[in-house]
């Protein structure tokens, strides 16, 4: 594109507005430094003349217009105005800023080429030529004030008299002096409880030569209003036979149609040799081996695997390994003496269970009693050799030499 005429750039200056002649100018002035040059040189033309017009005088005022002083006024001011260094100067952005894009994009690639592929105009290494200039420490400002030493020890010193004060004093030294006494709590390891011990039991039979017939026992009940028996003939009015136990009572069970023992070996419609009613080599009228109104061995009802007593074929269990009891120190300084008895279970591994005190001392010896006998160990009772839990009644004598 040609470059602008003076006429062009002198009509900006005169035209305001957005007309189609300032648009053209300033459009142009941004890519043509040449052209920017020029209209810089028009710009300040302009503002001289315009400053010497403001510098002469009306002739309403005046009879004679001072044209060499307003002139010599105006030249004085651009000349002061070339030599001093203005604020706003530096705010205008030189020329070169507004070179368009793709002529700096070609320049760099230029110089890129010249000076790394064909190693022309490359400049020399920079050379440092400043020098460090030494500058006071800011550390260690006072390592040469012997203030700062006597503050330090006169600190130092104050704080190991307060802790020698505070920790010398009568109540501190008593309370680090004074001895706690930790008790033991003898805490035993975790122990599952045991499986609760069957109780109770029951039986029957008709005096019957042969053993009790297998079938199905009975349903549990609080009360029992017919035993479980073989018939010859049918009732007229038929009950279901039930045995006395709690109702969440589990018994052996079979699919066998006929009531019986399901722990018997032989479907043979016997009621078995016991007496009293019910079915069995027991009493009692119900079903089993014991006494009463339960099933199994043992009395008073419930589920068999109760507790005997020694006699009527029972054997009376016996001590193998026995533990002496120590006197409370309570009974040894009273001199107390005498004979606890105790009431136990001796189950079939031979152990001491459920043990109560029947006759008391005091003083704590029925305590030291229990923990003796819960150590000893028995040879248990048998019943039809095989052991079974037996109640037994101990005396523990307490002697002083």
């Amino acid at each position: 594109m040609a470059c602008l005429r003076e006429s062009d750039l002198q009509g900006y200056l005169e035209e305001s507005g957005a007309t189609p002649l300032r648009r053209m100018v300033e459009s142009h002035l941004v890519s043509c430094a040449r052209c920017r040059t020029a209209f810089d040189r028009v710009v300040a033309t302009h503002q001289r003349v315009n400053a010497w017009l403001s510098e002469l005088a009306s002739p309403a005022d005046e009879l004679a217009v001072d044209v060499r002083g307003a002139l010599s006024r105006v030249l004085g001011r651009v000349e002061a105005h070339a030599n001093a260094d203005y604020h706003l100067a530096r705010l205008l952005a030189p020329a070169a800023v507004e070179i368009p894009w793709y002529v700096s994009l070609y320049c760099n690639v230029r110089e890129l080429i010249r000076e790394d592929l064909l190693g022309k105009d490359k400049l020399p290494p920079l050379a440092l030529t400043s020098k460090p200039i030494a500058v006071k420490s800011i550390w260690g400002l006072y390592a040469k004030n012997p203030k700062s030493r006597y503050i330090s020890v006169a600190v130092h010193a104050a704080v190991f008299a307060l802790l020698m004060v505070t920790f010398t004093n009568k109540a501190v030294q008593q309370k680090l002096s004074e001895r706690l006494n930790l008790i033991d709590p003898n805490i035993e390891p975790y122990k599952p409880p045991a499986p609760k011990q069957a109780a109770g039991g029951g039986g029957g039979g008709a005096r019957e030569i042969p053993p009790v017939t297998k079938g199905q026992a009975p349903k549990p009940a609080l009360k029992q209003f017919t035993p479980p028996m073989v018939v010859k003939e049918p009732p007229k009015l038929a009950m279901a036979p039930t045995i006395v136990a709690p109702p969440d009572t589990v018994l052996p069970q079979n699919s066998l149609p006929n009531w019986g023992d399901p722990l018997a070996k032989l479907v043979n419609g016997s009621n078995g040799p016991g007496f009293g009613g019910g079915m069995g080599n027991g009493s009692g009228g119900a079903l089993g081996s014991g006494r009463g109104a339960g099933f199994g061995p043992g009395d008073g009802g419930g589920i068999g695997g109760g507790v005997y007593r020694a006699g009527g074929g029972v054997s009376q269990p016996a001590v193998i390994f026995k533990v002496d009891p120590e006197y409370s120190e309570e009974a040894r300084k009273a001199k107390y003496s005498g004979t606890v008895m105790l009431a136990v279970i001796v189950d079939a591994e031979g152990r001491a269970r459920d043990i109560h005190v029947v006759k008391s001392l005091g003083m704590g010896l029925d305590e030291k009693a229990i923990e003796a006998v819960a150590k000893w160990k028995f040879k248990p009772g048998m019943k039809g050799g095989q052991a079974v839990n037996v109640r037994a009644t101990i005396e523990v004598n307490f002697r002083l030499l």
